[in-house]
């Protein structure tokens, strides 16, 4: 499956990405990302700014251990099965799942008030990555992408209940803090990554004598040539032969 070749990126982005994870947190823990700084704030400016630090900040030690270790174990499949692509789906699945979230209104789902939220954490790069590398598995029908897939579906096919609002689940006092507009935001992205590089890359090998019409001259020589020097193996069987067998089976019926 790993054809005997771990890539060097497949080591180092997931390393690189839970550095800059975990110096976000310590930075956040000093003070220097207060309030909503640095958070994707829907439909508000100073809310921009959260599409690019947003997925490196978090609200808690058990917030950003939940998140490194899905980054670091779909960030090390993308990079080892996806390198052509991997760059492009990491960069445009951040920034595009980011972009959506901001776009969307952030309304609560049960009364349809607006609300005043400040996204932050890595949940919705986590999604990006998750519905990346199981759609592609499907749509390239490569054997290898597809086991691929089938791993994301037995460790994170749980992440789909986090698209939906907790609210419809569980009578909740207040509203979730848990953004799963930015789980939906990131299972989007991903699944259109998915397709728009369903043609880059691995996908299932086609051999040259699957295709119709296929003629190989010297396969057709090879083949004359095994008729030739084994003639006995084209013989047919006497009829007599044959019919003496028939005669046999019958009085092994009769009795």
């Amino acid at each position: 499956m790993f054809k005997n070749v771990i890539y060097k990126n497949a080591i180092i982005s997931p390393l690189l990405m839970l550095s800059a994870m975990w110096l976000g947190y310590f930075l956040q823990m000093q003070g220097f990302f207060a309030s909503c700084f640095g958070a994707i704030i829907p439909l508000l400016p100073e809310g921009l700014l959260g599409i690019i630090t947003a997925p490196l900040l978090h609200g808690s030690i058990d917030h950003i251990i939940g998140n490194s270790i899905p980054i670091a174990v779909l960030m090390f499949l993308l990079y080892q099965f996806y390198p052509l692509v991997a760059n492009k789906v990491f960069i445009l699945g951040w920034l595009s799942a980011g972009l959506l979230l901001w776009m969307l209104p952030p309304i609560d789902i049960l009364t349809g008030q607006y609300l005043y939220t400040c996204t932050i954490g890595a949940s919705g790069v986590v999604y990006v990555l998750a519905f990346f590398l199981f759609f592609s598995g499907v749509f390239k029908w490569n054997m290898t992408l597809l086991t691929i897939s089938l791993l994301v579906v037995l460790y994170y096919g749980s992440l789909i209940w986090g698209m939906f609002p907790e609210e419809l689940f569980y009578n909740m006092q207040e509203p979730s803090k848990i953004s799963w507009q930015a789980h939906l935001s990131g299972a989007i992205v991903g699944s259109i990554l998915a397709f728009a590089f369903k043609n880059v890359g691995d996908k299932k090998k086609r051999y040259i004598w699957e295709f119709p019409n296929y003629y190989s001259e010297k396969d057709d020589k090879l083949w004359q040539e095994y008729k030739e020097n084994h003639p006995e193996d084209f013989l047919e069987l006497p009829y007599k032969k044959n019919e003496d067998i028939w005669d046999h089976l019958e009085e092994i019926r009769k009795k």
